[in-house]
């Protein structure tokens, strides 16, 4: 005879596996085309790592004002090994939910070409990826609550001296903080902060990349809308060091993402095509040495705005997973391919010296 005790237990593992088949099913078929709350981005992320031990690997690297875990990716082979590595953020504005959508088809992309793709196989081999699907976590959270709060740009902590909630994330970093381009009124949706990092969010990314940024090849920050490729800074008086060069490459990605759909992308600074911005993200990453550094702006230019219908989610990842894949490329050939090429070259100099030397001593 089975005891109650015994029958409950019965119960509840059975239960317990109905659970976890169905959310194991929903994962198999989980929809990159269908815009996806936090819970189930998170369980995605957790059913990624699962499936994928050799290759990929999750990690907490801070907590956001609601408490909530700060995650990333991380991608590459020979985890093991001290690599150069990749940076890329999503979701830093919560209304613009497409960018959230686009690190989990570049997650999938990734993991599914690597074994057939040798391109794809050889930078994994030689970098790593860190990408964060969702940075702004409660106010992302936050927009899906109803229809009047899906356009909620900011994070979620309170203000100070005054009744309003929120700091803009994306001018909250270290570089050229409260100037142009940001506000002190904390009403304002451009609102930066009481000081640079101010905001547990942002303090995460900084704290994370800062003390590991001579290993940072690139660092990439997701948004929406107006199909751009900015490049650092967004200061009215400043360019970056290498920005003839950050041009010629965002250029050449622009050009890959329209040879997809056909879409057109322009490049440039904040400042030439949109507005000076003072405390942003790829600012601080220019700033710290990170010698690649893009704002990434995603479809469309207007019509819709935030609210980009699930149909164009498929071919705006479609067309910005080329763009990135281009950068990306260029980022690993001239740090790896252009080093072993200008080691053999001082290699056969030398060789040739020595012959010469030798030739005419004899």
């Amino acid at each position: 005879m089975v005891t109650p005790g015994v029958l409950v237990l019965l119960l509840t593992l059975l239960r317990a596996h109905s659970f976890t088949a169905r959310v194991l099913t929903e994962l198999r078929n989980y929809d990159y085309t269908k815009y996806h709350p936090l819970p189930e981005i998170m369980t995605w992320m957790q059913q990624m790592e699962t499936e994928n031990p050799e290759i990929l690997s999750t990690t907490v690297y801070g907590r956001s004002y609601e408490n909530r875990d700060i995650q990333f990716l991380k991608i590459g082979l020979n985890p093991h090994e001290d690599k150069k590595a990749i940076w890329m953020d999503c979701g830093i504005h919560a209304r613009e939910w497409i960018s959230p959508a686009f690190c989990q088809y570049f997650v999938k992309e990734i993991l599914r070409t690597y074994k057939t793709d040798t391109k794809v196989e050889h930078m994994l081999k030689n970098l790593d990826l860190y990408v964060t699907p969702v940075l702004n976590l409660d106010g992302y959270t936050y927009t899906w609550k109803d229809n009047t709060t899906r356009l909620w740009r900011k994070n979620r902590s309170p203000g100070t001296g005054c009744n309003c909630t929120g700091t803009d994330l994306n001018r909250n970093f270290d570089a050229f903080w409260g100037s142009t381009g940001s506000s002190s009124d904390c009403c304002e949706e451009i609102y930066h902060g009481t000081e640079a990092k101010s905001e547990a969010e942002t303090r995460a990314v900084v704290d994370f990349v800062g003390p590991r940024s001579k290993d940072f090849l690139c660092f990439l920050s997701i948004h929406s809308y107006s199909q751009m490729i900015l490049v650092p800074y967004a200061h009215p008086n400043i360019k970056a060091p290498n920005y003839d060069e950050l041009m010629e490459v965002a250029n050449d990605a622009a050009k890959a993402i329209k040879a997809v759909h056909g879409m057109d992308y322009i490049v440039g600074s904040s400042v030439d095509l949109l507005y000076p911005a003072g405390g942003t993200s790829i600012g601080w990453a220019r700033f710290m040495g990170i010698p690649y550094s893009f704002t990434f702006e995603l479809r469309d230019k207007g019509e819709h705005g935030f609210v980009l219908p699930e149909d164009q989610i498929q071919p705006t990842c479609e067309e910005a997973y080329e763009g990135v894949r281009a950068i990306l490329t260029y980022v690993h050939d001239k740090t790896f391919y252009s080093a072993a090429a200008s080691l053999t070259a001082t290699l056969w100099t030398t060789l040739l010296a020595s012959w010469l030397t030798n030739a005419t001593l004899l």
